[in-house]
């Protein structure tokens, strides 16, 4: 690396202002129009860097997606694509009790780190070295997608399909609690459960309904207690009844199982699919959902890794490289083969927390990392 991209002027505090409207549009997975308000945002502020400006239309009921294209002087060279989303596990109006805030050495807000600050110091990158007239070593492309945090089932083809014209992928989902970055994830797969009962009044004649609750509650109790050292599985949304004077006809829930292996999860996959009610007056559906692939560390991926920390060492830092739980888009590109290096955003904690925040010192050196790479991959 040069050392113009280590001489880079990156400001943390001048970095706040955009990060920080971002933030404040909020932008659920399930509020299609909420998605579709940041998007709109972060495609003026790549439109003003100069890129190329694609709005993808959502689908299944999710928020759009946007690409956005930087000029190159080899356009056709396999290029390098920044991914990454933002949409949140946070409801509209989390701003309350989780306000945009600086705090000393955090900076709170919902989505603030997962992952809205890590993408926003990847187009800080981008704009620095566009300022300073540094080439990348390949053509740019920044995919910011819409439907995330519940496994990607409206974008797994429209990532897959852009990585596959791409040479190397970057994600800067966030940092590792090390400041490390991530070479591999686990595999993923989602579950929809519905028991059915018998309706009955819960008051006149309570015992002769069965009720669905009751039964996926037992179901809840069985599942969890199969997590091992090679599988969890956890439950994590639960609906049902319509009214506290009836014996509930339906319950539905949604289930997580997580494996280091894929064969694990597989075998995870067979035992969810086998699960039978508890007696015969009761019924149990279970549906597999969304699944993330196993994403297993692999020659070319450590390569890009060894990349990376050089940089980081060339700056005053080191960074480890892990695999680890918790699916990111990730997951499907390095699957694919494709060198992935994910991790690459900020340092902070309480994702999915009303105390989500990134620590404010961590974004000139993420910033330079993610520069410094995409100067020589």
């Amino acid at each position: 690396m040069d050392q113009p991209v280590l001489d880079l002027p990156f400001d943390a505090e001048a970095m706040l202002p955009g990060l920080r409207a971002w933030v404040e549009c909020e932008s659920p997975t399930f509020d299609a129009a909420a998605v579709a308000r940041v998007m709109e945002i972060a495609a003026r502020d790549l439109a003003l860097m100069g890129a190329r400006i694609e709005t993808i239309p959502g689908r299944m009921g999710y928020g759009p997606c946007v690409r956005a294209t930087f000029p190159h002087p080899n356009p056709s060279l396999p290029g390098v694509l920044v991914m990454g989303h933002m949409d949140t596990v946070h409801p509209i109006g989390t701003l309350e009790p989780l306000p945009w805030r600086v705090e000393g050495n955090r900076v709170y807000g919902p989505g603030v780190y997962d992952m809205k600050g890590g993408n926003w110091i990847a187009l800080e990158a981008i704009r620095q070295l566009i300022r300073a007239g540094i080439a990348t070593s390949r053509p740019v492309t920044v995919l910011l997608t819409s439907d995330e945090e519940i496994g990607s089932p409206s974008t797994r083809d429209l990532i897959e399909a852009e990585a596959a014209r791409h040479a190397v992928v970057l994600v800067p989902e966030p940092a590792r609690p090390d400041g490390g970055v991530v070479t591999g994830r686990y595999a993923i797969a989602r579950f929809n459960l519905r028991t059915t009962g018998r309706p009955s009044h819960a008051g006149a004649r309570l015992a002769d309904g069965r009720s669905a609750i009751r039964e996926m509650c037992r179901q809840v109790v069985a599942i969890e207690a199969l997590t091992n050292d090679d599988v969890t599985y956890s439950v994590g949304v639960i609906h049902g009844g319509q009214w506290v004077n009836c014996v509930a006809t339906h319950c539905d829930a949604e289930s997580l199982s997580m494996a280091k292996r894929q064969e694990d999860l597989d075998r995870a996959v067979e035992t969810m699919l086998a699960l039978r009610p508890t007696g015969n007056d009761v019924q149990l559906e279970v549906r597999r959902g969304v699944t993330r692939p196993v994403w297993e560390p692999d020659a070319r991926g450590m390569e890009l890794y060894g990349t990376a920390r050089r940089i980081a060492q060339s700056m005053g830092f080191d960074i480890s490289s892990q695999s680890a739980g918790g699916g990111s888009d990730g997951n499907f590109t390095g699957a694919m083969g494709i060198p992935t290096l994910d991790g690459l955003g900020v340092q902070g904690a309480g994702g999915h927390t009303l105390e989500e925040h990134l620590l404010l010192d961590s974004l000139v050196p993420r910033a330079k990392l993610l520069a410094g790479l995409l100067q020589v991959v």
